[in-house]
């Protein structure tokens, strides 16, 4: 890739240029990036609400707290085969077939209320069992595809630019987590039984699934991928893990701390919302002489406070990409963790108000500022050709030790206290931020 056919400009960092920069972009990054708007539609309208789906089919809170510990162990085990996988046999490929895969597991999430409770050698198998087999599927694009869809950017991005590239494909991509719970909460507030409502919202993430993975295969140019060897097993991976770039194990160590203090916690934001403040929104709208009467349950609530999160996060990630370019990508990293680490107990000690929700969910969407510049110092030291090995090995690595985070924080919330479960969590998450920062490195491009 020439340095001429870099794009992106970097000069404007509102989010009204970043979608405009958006169409300027390399054909491949523009393709991803449409894909992902897709996808993460289709996941942003499902995952954040299915542990309030998993409760009302019968789940205990411990089981919901399982459900985020399998949903850790498959993000450890997919990056890496799946990174190993396109760098085999292209992008293009692989998105396709991942596409697929997760399309088929929005529709075992839909039908699980439909297949019901039955028994198999004595054993009742509980509809909520079905959550745990459509997420085996649901993740394939999100995770499979993460090695993916970092060598598609670093393929078409200068080093210099690394974090402005991915705010690119980010806001587009954040753009869906604004709308997507959104679409939520108004299709959720279309039947009083949750079971019901938010099987429409399934079925329309069917819909995008299908969607994303036809625009992926059907625009993708693949005459500009960029092949690796054979996968070689176990030896593979050892040798990858030694050589993973020495930048990046300060960055790994202070992350993984923060993402298992969050992945304590991460699956319970709703049942806050929902169970533990049981909070929604009675309001009165007038707008050019009349009113309208706003009833708001808390699940539907919760899919608005989840709009605000990501509203907050389009506005900051492009100004904080190009912030990037002048202090360096640590501090604005920096940043992003420390709102990891407090928002927990922020949270668990919000009063019942919505009003006050509103706000404690639009701080949560500063976390996102780092993003892009987190991203660009995981990929920015890998090597052409092995960008997906490289982000496989680094998530391999941070997902395998979070795996216990979700059932830790699942028996806290059930046998100890939510309190304390976030508590703890948030105290975890100020370690790992306050380790980055004395010990993480600077990606020579930006240093």
């Amino acid at each position: 890739m020439s340095q001429e056919q870099v794009t992106v400009d970097t000069e404007e960092t509102g989010p009204i240029d970043t979608f405009r920069q958006f169409f300027a972009l390399e054909r491949d990054v523009l393709v991803l990036s449409l894909a992902m708007f897709a996808f993460s539609l289709g996941f942003q309208m499902t995952n954040r609400f299915i542990p309030e789906y998993m409760v009302a089919l019968g789940a205990s809170g411990f089981v919901v707290g399982l459900f985020g510990t399998f949903g850790n162990i498959i993000s450890a085990l997919y990056p890496y085969p799946g990174g190993a996988i396109s760098d085999r046999i292209g992008s293009r490929y692989a998105l396709t077939l991942f596409g697929l895969v997760s399309t088929v597991g929005f529709a075992v999430w839909l039908f699980a209320p439909t297949i019901g409770a039955f028994t198999v050698a004595g054993v009742m198998i509980e509809p909520w069992v079905w959550i745990f087999v459509g997420l085996v599927l649901a993740q394939a694009w999100k995770s499979f595809g993460l090695g993916a869809t970092f060598a598609v950017v670093k393929q078409a991005t200068d080093p210099s630019r690394l974090a402005a590239g991915f705010a690119s494909t980010e806001t587009f991509r954040r753009t869906a987590f604004l709308i997507g719970p959104v679409l939520a909460a108004v299709l959720i507030d279309l039947h009083p039984e949750f079971t019901v409502s938010f099987r429409y919202v399934l079925a329309v993430a069917v819909v995008f699934g299908i969607v994303g993975t036809v625009v992926q295969h059907l625009l993708y140019d693949a005459s500009e991928d960029t092949f690796g060897g054979a996968f070689e097993g176990i030896g593979r991976i050892r040798r990858d893990l030694r050589e993973m770039p020495a930048e990046l194990r300060p960055l790994l160590v202070g992350d993984t701390l923060v993402r298992f203090a969050n992945g304590m916690v991460y699956v319970f934001f709703v049942l806050v919302v929902t169970q533990f403040l049981e909070v929604g929104l009675e309001t009165t709208i007038a707008v050019g002489g009349f009113s309208y009467a706003v009833d708001l349950s808390p699940a539907a609530f919760f899919g608005y406070l989840l709009g605000v999160e990501m509203f907050i996060a389009l506005l900051i990630m492009a100004p904080a990409a190009k912030a990037a370019e002048y202090v360096g990508l640590k501090p604005v990293v920096a940043v992003g963790f420390a709102v990891y680490a407090i928002f927990p107990v922020v949270l668990i000690n919000t009063p019942p108000s919505a009003a006050v929700l509103v706000a404690v969910f639009a701080f949560s969407g500063l976390r996102f500022a780092g993003l892009p510049s987190h991203k660009a110092l995981i990929v920015g030291p890998a090597e052409r050709g092995a960008g997906g090995r490289v982000t496989g090995t680094y998530y391999l690595l941070r997902n395998t030790i979070v795996i216990p985070s979700a059932a830790l924080g699942g028996y806290l919330w059930d046998f100890v206290s939510p309190e304390v479960a976030f508590t703890i969590a948030a105290a975890i998450g100020v370690v790992g931020t306050g380790y980055f920062l004395v010990f993480g490195k600077e990606f020579e491009a930006y240093a």
